[in-house]
Order: C-alpha cells, then sequence, then structure tokens
C-alpha cells in the first residue's frame, strides 16, 4: 500500500489492459481517471493537473501517439509527472521523452508488483518530501537536476554515460546510481580504462585462462565476472584502446565474453555504467571512438556540471568535506571563516570537486586556529610578494561583476534581459561587460 491516497490518470485505450489497471490501483487505494483516446486525455488532463499525481499513459493510442499528449501537457504550470507504457519496439521513443521530462517507463508485459513500485517512486512528491529526501551530490539546480536523472534511470538496465570535466564527480555519481537502484545489494566494480596499459586491460576487464600467454599460471577472473548483476563502472572509457572496444560492444549487445584463452561464452548480468570527460560524439582523428559502441553507451545520458557552473555548491561541498576531514583528525576547527568562503567562491576551480576536497584536506592539516583562513586553503597565495598579492580595485571590481553576472545569468537560465533586470542595469550595458568580463552567452536550456 501507498503511503497516501494519490490519484492517478490513466490514458490507455486497450479495454483489457486498462481495466485491469485500473481495478488494481483501485484496490491499492487510489483514485483513478481513465481516459481511452489522447485527445480526451489531453482536455480532461488540463483541468486537473493540480490534483493528478500521476499519468500512466500508452505510447500507442488510437488517435494520437502518447508523446504528442506528453508534448501538449508538458507547458502546464504544474503538469504531472509522465510514466510510459510501451512496447519492444518503442523502447528508443520512451528513453526520448525520460530525456525530455518524463519520470519513468515500463515495457509490456509488466508484473504488477514492479508497475506498482514504480508508481510509488514516479508520482508526484509534495515540497516538503522533496526537503526529506535532500541531495547528495548538492544545492544547485543544475546538479539537482543531475541527480534526478539518476534517480529515475536507476531502476532501468539500460547504458548509463556520464560526461563532464575530470574532478566533477562522475565516479560519486555513478555510485550513487549503483546505490539507489536495485542492484544495490551487489558489487560495483570500478575499472579506470586511462591508469590500466592497454596490453593488460583486456585481461583485467574479461580475464583469462590459465596458460593463455606468458605469465598466466592460473585462470583470473577479471572484472566483468567480479561484477556479477551489480555495476560495472567504466571510468575514462574514452581512453579505451580501438580493438577493445569491438569486444565492449558484443559485452553488451549480447551479454556474454570470453575470457582471453577462452573459448565457452560467459553470461554478463551487470549494468554498464561509463563516464568520460572527452566529448565521444566526436569522431574521427587520433582519439577516434567507435560510434556504434558510443550510441550503445549513451542510451541514458548524465552530464555532471562543472563547479565553475554551480557556485550555490560550494559552501556546501566545503561544510561536508571540513566535517569528513576533521572527523579523521584530532584538530578542533569550528569552520570556514568568511574572507575563506568568499576567497572560494571567487576562485575557478580548474580541479573541479576533486580539487576542493584536496584543498579542504590541506586546509585542515595547515590550519592553527579554530577558523580556516584563505591561507589554508590557497598557501601558494604567500609566496606572492606583498605587492603581487595586493590585487588592484579594478581587478577586485571585475571579480565581483563577473561572479554576479554569472549568478544572475544561471539564475534566469542565460535570458539576457531577465538577467539584466536582476542586475538593475540596461540589456546593452549587461552586454558590454560580458563581453569585456569575457563571459560568453550560452543557449538557454531546453524546456
Amino acid at each position: 500500500m501507498p503511503p497516501e491516497p494519490a490519484r492517478i490518470g490513466l490514458v490507455e485505450d486497450d479495454p483489457v489492459m486498462g481495466g485491469s489497471i485500473v481495478q488494481r490501483l483501485e484496490l491499492e487505494g487510489w483514485r483513478v481517471t481513465w481516459w481511452r483516446s489522447g485527445r480526451d486525455a489531453i482536455s480532461g488532463i488540463e483541468g486537473l493537473s493540480n490534483v493528478l499525481d500521476l499519468v500512466i499513459c500508452d505510447i500507442r493510442l488510437p488517435d494520437i501517439s502518447g508523446e504528442v499528449v506528453f508534448s501538449e501537457l508538458a507547458n502546464l504550470p504544474n503538469s504531472p509527472p509522465f510514466l510510459f507504457v510501451t512496447g519492444q519496439g518503442e523502447i528508443d521513443q520512451a528513453v526520448r521523452l525520460m530525456r525530455s521530462g518524463a519520470v519513468d517507463f515500463m515495457t509490456k508485459p509488466f508484473a504488477m508488483d514492479e508497475f506498482l513500485r514504480r508508481i510509488d517512486v514516479g508520482r508526484r512528491t509534495t515540497h516538503s518530501q522533496l526537503r526529506l529526501k535532500g541531495y547528495f551530490l548538492g544545492e544547485s539546480p543544475a546538479i539537482q537536476h543531475a541527480e534526478d536523472l539518476l534517480r529515475r534511470y536507476a531502476c532501468h538496465d539500460l547504458p548509463v554515460l556520464l560526461t563532464g570535466e575530470t574532478g566533477s564527480g562522475k565516479e560519486v555519481a555513478a555510485r550513487l546510481l549503483h546505490e539507489v537502484s536495485p542492484r544495490n545489494a551487489q558489487p560495483f566494480v570500478a575499472v579506470n580504462c586511462a591508469a590500466i596499459p592497454a596490453e593488460l586491460l583486456e585481461s583485467e576487464i574479461f580475464g583469462h585462462e590459465k596458460g593463455a600467454f606468458t605469465g598466466a599460471q592460473q585462470r583470473h577472473v577479471g572484472y566483468a565476472e567480479r561484477a556479477g548483476a551489480g555495476t560495472l563502472f567504466l571510468d575514462e572509457i574514452g581512453d579505451m584502446p580501438m580493438p577493445l572496444q569491438a569486444k565492449l560492444l558484443r559485452l553488451i549487445e549480447d551479454g556474454s565474453f570470453n575470457r582471453v584463452g577462452g573459448e565457452a561464452p560467459c553470461k554478463f548480468r551487470a549494468r554498464v555504467v561509463s563516464a568520460t570527460h572527452r566529448n565521444l560524439g566526436q569522431h574521427g582523428g587520433a582519439s577516434a571512438f567507435r560510434e556504434d559502441l558510443y550510441f550503445r553507451l549513451a542510451v541514458l545520458p548524465v552530464v555532471i556540471p562543472p563547479l565553475r557552473d554551480r557556485h550555490e555548491d560550494i559552501p556546501w561541498l566545503l561544510d561536508r568535506f571540513l566535517e569528513n576531514a576533521v572527523s579523521r583528525s584530532d584538530v578542533r576547527i569550528r569552520g570556514f571563516s568568511a574572507l575563506a568562503q568568499e576567497a572560494a567562491l571567487g576562485y575557478s576551480w580548474p580541479g573541479n570537486v576533486r580539487e576542493l576536497r584536496n584543498r579542504v584536506d590541506r586546509a585542515v592539516a595547515l590550519s592553527t586556529s579554530e577558523w580556516i583562513m584563505p591561507g589554508d586553503l590557497f598557501p601558494e597565495w604567500a609566496v606572492k610578494s606583498e605587492q603581487a598579492a595586493f590585487a588592484p580595485l579594478a581587478d577586485v571590481r571585475d571579480a565581483a561583476e563577473r561572479r554576479q553576472i554569472k549568478r544572475a545569468l544561471d539564475q534566469t537560465d542565460g535570458q539576457i534581459a531577465k538577467a539584466a533586470a536582476l542586475l538593475a542595469v540596461s540589456r546593452t550595458t549587461l552586454w558590454e561587460k560580458m563581453a569585456r568580463l569575457g563571459i560568453a552567452d550560452r543557449p538557454r536550456s531546453a524546456s
């Protein structure tokens, strides 16, 4: 039984399936409104958008597709979440709908218990429930969007590709995906494709039989086999040698592999999650990546934004890493001084979250007071001459303006007119300042 009654909308033209779903949901205590065509659903849901907790929608309808229903209703101010029901041949379309904002999809036929679980997970949550849930990766809208995608993807077995700059937190995101998935009791096996020599990588991933090559004195179980029914995380997948990419493609498509020197295929049961800082979609050149493998790995993509694009996360991460560092030492530190926080907010963090964590660990070791100061976070600043360390007013003003403009653009989703209004300047002035300060205009996010 769900924790509280919910109101469900059902868009299904099949009278047998529709009747079965309505009967079971009502037995569970949910109120169901059933529409048998797409157009009826659009007109009906428009009047119930504020009270519906979830819409269950078939993709194939007699008049219009479920995708059209979703697209037309997505513009409502309080559009309900959509869970799509699809046949095997429509999975690509369902994945595209998830990328556009649908919460989930299920393929026919499905087990009713799993169907009920997906409904309970996907239905609309109240604002208080969202606060209780909290976020694991950060507080900024950009990272929360990425985390929401991970949580929506968790119940599926399709491959996930995490992209983002080095140090942005891709492995942490992969571990979160594993922890919130039904596979969380199974192993999470991480492989850094860039850290293992190319001539050893095949044996490390797929394993080898005794005598497969000189020095192979016994059978070696590879990462793919050790992952069991859990998650195989392939970090820096863009550095995988081209010959090995073909074998990885077979692993994903056939669900089997051969150990090096072995003839009997081994069953592969894990989910593949990969990560890269490269743009694998740019084909050709010395760093070419197989196009067919890229499309198999990137069925469910997630972009992890760099830290410089999510300033709201910097104080949040500082506090988390400080708590962790202090718990591993015997020092007494109360927190970061206002000057240290301001220095952290003004820094560009080229090494992203990994650099921030390392600087906090070092600051805890270096600090001689109860408050961490800028020199603890950035000790390299102390070696500058007094004159160089004392920045001219023009530089300080430019840094402050640059930071404030970026915050305004983040808050308005890159809309220049709204950002200018927030900053109390004209659009022309804002354009001129952006050009002078090297702030590039960016495309607005898809709605």
